[in-house]
């Protein structure tokens, strides 16, 4: 996809009074922020190249590029690091640390930011795909040493399952890096990943796409031998259903499937289009939280439903934003005391107290999916307060307010979705970009440190 696309500065070159004050998409006035906090938010949800609902992903990705200079190199090596650990992003932390490497000021943190980033055998083919998007350019000392320190980590299985037959292959990552085996046995996997030797891996993709066996056979057979991790098996519970595969089977794997690191939106991703299992589904999402620390008291939360969130976060994933939102709700549900739940779109509803999917009903047949009124809504709410205080108030949301945003009366903090430019949620507001469980984290550290 191109990234070199025509950069536009609303109001630049305009004297003070006339330049234009900064906007969400839908007219509220949005925060003046620092070039840091546009770094964030632009990552931190950013499901890199994916068109969002009112920017396209070669805007958000071009915009990532332009900031990145203008942050101080050691928190650009941070964030990337954040993303890729905390937020569980793969493609955007390798444009940060290839954007680092283009830049005499940052370059400096490349090989370590690149090691820690790195957590995949595909992402070392991936970050050359990345660095070579306009052209075949010579590898930067920084970059080959932060590759060759991040090849040794990876087993002959990860190595096979992820060797594929694309432009930049492993064995390529490994004649430019010129990394060292730690030991005879390395030296030995390496010659059988340059020689194509490699032992094949038994994986769901080499399984299916060897053809043999009927596509019921090879699912039933890596479901009884356990071969499908979490994420493999929500993702493919539509593919077994449109195989025939035993339904038991499939009810079993779910059961004792592990999910201490799976997110709750996950399984409502899942259900979405394998609703006949969401009773086992929620079974397994209410073990994924179920040790989870409480927070203090009790909390607001105020979800957005309008029509920008319902969007995929991709174009091959029949997740949708509101998937995120919704899961970050049922879990803040279940790490919270005391929880009340509502949702705005161009109103506000009180969500009767729900948990798992009965609350994801809720709020998803609670209110149209229209305009974004959160300054309406948390009128609303700081109404309902006054019969009801609260300890914290959560707005899940995009930002993209039609309406002002005032600060909140208490502790208050704006969980911020999407990649948008502009947003509204700083000031008064804790501000904090993402969805995944390092969300609750950060609120009970914050928390416990005031």
């Amino acid at each position: 996809m191109k990234l070199n696309v025509l950069k536009l500065t609303i109001g630049q070159g305009l004297p003070g009074f006339m330049r234009l004050v900064p906007r969400t998409y839908e007219g509220a006035t949005a925060a003046a922020i620092s070039d840091e906090q546009a770094l964030r938010r632009s990552v931190l949800a950013c499901m890199l190249w994916e068109n969002e609902f009112y920017e396209s992903g070669v805007t958000i990705a071009e915009r990532i590029r332009t900031l990145v200079p203008k942050v101080e190199a050691a928190k650009v090596a941070a964030l990337a690091v954040e993303a890729r650990t905390k937020m569980k992003l793969r493609h955007v932390p390798l444009l940060l640390v290839r954007e680092m490497a283009r830049l005499p000021t940052h370059r400096g943190l490349v090989a370590e930011t690149l090691v820690q980033v790195i957590q995949r055998a595909d992402e070392l083919a991936e970050f050359l795909a990345i660095y070579w998007a306009e052209g075949k350019v010579p590898l930067s000392g920084q970059v080959k040493k932060g590759l060759a320190a991040a090849f040794p980590k990876f087993d002959e299985y990860a190595l096979a399952k992820y060797d594929r037959a694309n432009a930049v292959r492993l064995r390529d990552v490994l004649f430019l890096c010129h990394a060292k085996p730690v030991d005879a046995a390395q030296e030995a996997l390496w010659k059988r990943l340059i020689a194509g030797e490699l032992a094949t891996p038994d994986t769901w993709e080499v399984a299916l796409s060897a053809g043999g066996l009927d596509k019921r056979t090879n699912w039933e057979r890596l479901l009884l031998e356990r071969k499908l991790g979490a994420l493999a098996l929500l993702r493919n519970l539509r593919n077994m259903q449109e195989a025939g595969v035993d339904e038991e089977l499939v009810l079993i794997a779910l059961d004792a499937m592990r999910t201490d690191r799976v997110l709750p939106f996950r399984f409502l991703a899942a259900a979405r289009y394998a609703p006949q299992w969401e009773e086992v589904l929620e079974r397994a999402m209410f073990r994924s939280v179920a040790e989870a620390e409480k927070l203090p008291g009790r909390t607001v939360l105020l979800v957005d439903v309008s029509g920008s969130m319902v969007a995929p976060l991709s174009r091959q994933s029949q997740m949708l934003r509101t998937d995120a939102a919704y899961g970050l709700a049922v879990l803040l549900r279940e790490v919270s005391e005391k929880v009340v739940v509502y949702t705005f779109s161009d109103g506000a509803m009180r969500i009767p107290p729900r948990r798992g999917f009965a609350l994801r009903d809720a709020m998803e047949a609670s209110l149209r999916h229209g305009g974004t009124r959160l300054g309406a809504a948390l009128d609303f709410v700081e109404g309902e307060a006054v019969r009801e205080p609260y300890d914290r108030i959560v707005v899940i949301t995009d930002e993209q307010s039609v309406d002002r945003v005032p600060a909140p009366t208490g502790r208050g903090y704006m969980v911020n979705v999407a990649s948008a430019k502009n947003g509204v949620g700083y000031g008064g507001w804790t501000h904090i970009d993402g969805w995944s469980e390092a969300v609750i984290e950060y609120i009970r550290e914050l928390e416990a440190a005031n």
